[in-house]
């Protein structure tokens, strides 16, 4: 017997097993926590309605990212070294602030209630999909968070001695205030947050947020806390309780106001866990109480980690790759982990929502989802979404007709059943469209067609498209309209009015057809040859003077554009490149317009009216070397294993879409046209395991061959295809295109 190939043969086959990660093995949700991307590390089910962050924007006004000094819309940020408690609802990837409400913090010694003077710094921190922890450091606690659907479970390891977790209400990211607390029994809490005027709008739509938590142990002691305003004047000498903080011990009725919370306390004599489980609702305490008592129950939080990291493991391992270094692995799946974060699920255990725009609750029966960014994601996000999880794509269309039942419109910007009216354009036809040309037709097309030509039809009123009257007439919105960014706005109408046409199409209507494919090209009247650029135009059709096509990066407000300028929204027309060509000039032309927004600076990788163009070099041939150079580049650059790994806001997964879409070297360019242009991509060999109950193959795999130079050769199930674009049935239904590199 040879010892020696035995130990070497057990040493490599040790090796192999080690390098066989698992997908969810892969995800750093550090990622995007640092330079603006807005997601946090913190602890998340797919699609969870809880979610369990660290909370460390609340502090000291030097921190450099304090939630009230500047706009902020994370309930984290990585640069920080503040630790103020963990939240239990939370945004990822938005721009604006809000939710991060129901606030756990675990203290030891004396109670204090204000959270500048119980944050902490702390150290040690650990991530991966469904799990997080931190060492506190000013109590020698460690922390550690879990989460399922609706519950988010914590676990606290507490030295001996006097210990306590605090629940903080008053404190958030919302810019709402107000809430409910009530102890319900030594180990049991509930009450509701007040949440909501998302990006500073419609603060009219604040709603609470239910919960209900509970400990492992009894309390030894409880308290709730409420800090009433400080009164001035005469009124105020007679208070002598003015302004300071009420600590009411053994206090088992309900507390209201806004500086709220409660605390449990316990004495130990050697080290202990304690595990608090928190169920919410956007319905009730009750249905809270059911989702924590029918998803985790008598769970521990090692059982619900292990479940949660189990499906986010199956979620993930949709896709396969073989090839690439760990680290682009890492970007790979921390992509595909945030683009399972939102939209997320509204409807309680029991089926129960809240309906936008009604007061009343609804109930569903399949998944309710909430938390649409379709100005971000209508680019390329649903369409990630019908080819990967198509199942969830229906769910999606159909909580949008939902919401056209109740609103008696298809959602903008919608946010836990409030309508934000974020951004412009009306979006959500072109997600319909899009996903029923890419043949998942289970939802009510009669209904869809009918919320889509409202939009697109109804003058009076309409909160979709402002402007809509003189847009129908002219072709454009004006200047005179003082609507934000005629030109961007127009744009925006004009790719919906694309989607409207090819549903229309797809329908067999062709007289609609006609109408909106000849509305979806009216941009070209705002084209002046002058600047080969769109410009902002008078109603009585003379241009905005004075122009500068560079005023608008970097969100500086401009007449003509929504956060962009000209060179930025300049070929955002993705259904109408070749006619962009025409206006240009030639392809010669049109490739030295996109190397100058490229090479001058012009290019925002975060910004999503322009992340279609570095792929737009495919559309000339001869030059479509270009968009595979540009690509590399920009995944190199922006897309890293670092919480900086993200080229600014995730915009809930749109920009997570795009590295995916490029590594596996296809990309949607056009939405609501489902076809894929190709470039080169980063792995080997991409695996796809797809949806049989949607697509006839079990698996569609894109792989390369060779390691260097441009593309020579794309083959589809061993054919030579000689174009650079590639429709989606063709390439779901041939289960292999191989694209071989010079």
């Amino acid at each position: 017997m040879n010892l020696k190939k035995i130990t070497l043969g057990l040493f490599f086959l040790g090796s192999m097993l080690t390098a066989q990660k698992q997908a969810v093995e892969y995800v750093n949700p550090f990622i995007g926590t640092s330079n603006y991307g807005a997601t946090n590390p913190g602890a998340i089910a797919p699609r969870g309605m809880a979610s369990v962050s660290p909370f460390n924007v609340a502090g000291p006004q030097n921190l450099p990212h304090e939630k009230d000094s500047r706009w902020l819309s994370n309930p984290y940020v990585h640069q920080n070294t503040f630790l103020t408690g963990f939240t239990h609802v939370n945004l990822s990837g938005v721009g604006c602030p809000d939710l991060g409400v129901v606030i756990t913090m675990p203290t030891t010694g004396a109670v204090e209630t204000n959270h500048l003077n119980y944050g902490t710094i702390y150290t040690d921190e650990k991530a991966t999909a469904g799990y997080y922890s931190v060492n506190l450091s000013k109590y020698n606690v460690k922390a550690e968070a879990t989460a399922s659907t609706r519950v988010g479970v914590t676990r606290y390891t507490f030295p001996a001695g006097k210990s306590n977790i605090l629940l903080n209400l008053g404190l958030g990211l919302t810019n709402e205030q107000g809430g409910m607390v009530k102890m319900v029994a030594p180990d049991e809490i509930e009450g509701f947050r007040n949440v909501g005027s998302f990006c500073y709008n419609s603060p009219e739509q604040a709603y609470p947020v239910y919960f209900v938590a509970k400990f492992s142990k009894p309390a030894e002691e409880f308290a709730i806390w409420n800090k009433p305003y400080k009164y001035e004047g005469v009124e105020a000498q007679w208070m002598g309780y003015n302004g300071k903080t009420r600590i009411m011990k053994g206090y088992t009725r309900e507390v209201v106001g806004d500086s709220i919370g409660a605390y449990v306390t316990y004495n130990f004599d050697k080290q202990t866990q304690v595990e608090v489980k928190i169920g919410v609702s956007y319905v009730s305490i009750e249905n809270a109480r059911q989702n924590l008592e029918k998803e985790v129950g008598d769970m521990s939080f090692d059982q619900v980690y292990d479940k949660t990291k189990n499906e986010w493991n199956k979620a993930l391992s949709t896709i396969e790759v073989v090839g690439g270094t760990e680290d682009e692995k890492t970007v790979f799946y921390t992509a595909l982990y945030h683009t399972q974060i939102h939209p997320n699920t509204l409807n309680d255990y029991n089926g129960e929502y809240p309906e936008i725009g009604t007061g009343k609750i609804g109930k569903t029966n399949g998944t309710r989802f909430t938390v649409f960014s379709l100005w971000d994601t209508y680019r390329n996000y649903h369409q990630l979404m019908s080819l990967l999880y198509p199942d969830q794509q229906l769910n999606m269309v159909n909580s949008m007709l939902q919401m056209y039942d109740e609103n008696g419109w298809l959602p903008k910007w919608e946010l836990n059943s409030t309508e934000t009216f974020t951004m412009v354009g009306d979006p959500a036809s072109v997600v319909i469209s899009d996903t029923y040309l890419r043949g998942i037709k289970g939802f009510d097309v009669d209904k869809a067609y009918e919320a889509m030509l409202k939009g697109a039809n109804q003058i009076e009123n309409n909160p979709l498209r402002p402007g809509l009257e003189e847009y129908i007439k002219n072709g454009y919105v004006s200047v005179d309209s003082k609507i934000g960014g005629p030109v961007s706005t127009t744009q925006e109408y004009n790719i919906s009015d694309y989607a409207i046409a090819q549903f229309a199409k797809a329908l067999g209507k062709k007289e609609d057809y006609k109408t909106y494919y000849k509305r979806s090209l009216s941009y070209r009247k705002l084209f002046d040859k002058e600047f080969e650029l769109l410009r902002p135009k008078y109603s009585n059709g003379e241009w905005y003077k004075p122009f500068d096509p560079n005023k608008g990066a970097n969100f500086e407000k401009n007449v003509g554009y929504i956060e962009g300028n000209a060179w930025q929204y300049a070929f955002m027309n993705p259904h109408d490149i070749k006619g962009n060509i025409k206006l240009v000039g030639s392809n010669k032309k049109f490739v030295t317009q996109l190397d100058n927004i490229f090479e001058k600076g012009q290019f925002d990788m975060a910004n999503e009216p322009d992340i279609a163009y570095p792929f737009l070099y495919n559309y000339c041939k001869g030059y479509e070397y270009k968009a595979q150079n540009r690509v590399h580049e920009l995944i190199a650059e922006y897309f890293t294993n670092k919480p900086a790994g993200l080229p600014g806001n995730d915009d809930t997964g749109t920009m997570s879409a795009w590295v995916i879409y490029a590594m596996m070297g296809i990309y949607p360019v056009t939405p609501a046209a489902p076809m894929y242009t190709i470039t080169t991509p980063v792995f080997d060999k991409v695996t796809i395991h797809l949806d049989e109950n949607y697509y006839d193959n079990s698996t569609l795999v894109i792989e390369k061959q060779g390691n260097d130079g441009n593309i020579s050769e794309i083959k589809l199930e061993g054919k030579n295809i000689r174009s650079f674009f590639i429709d989606h049935d063709e390439l779901t239904s041939s289960g292999k295109m191989e694209i071989i590199l010079k």
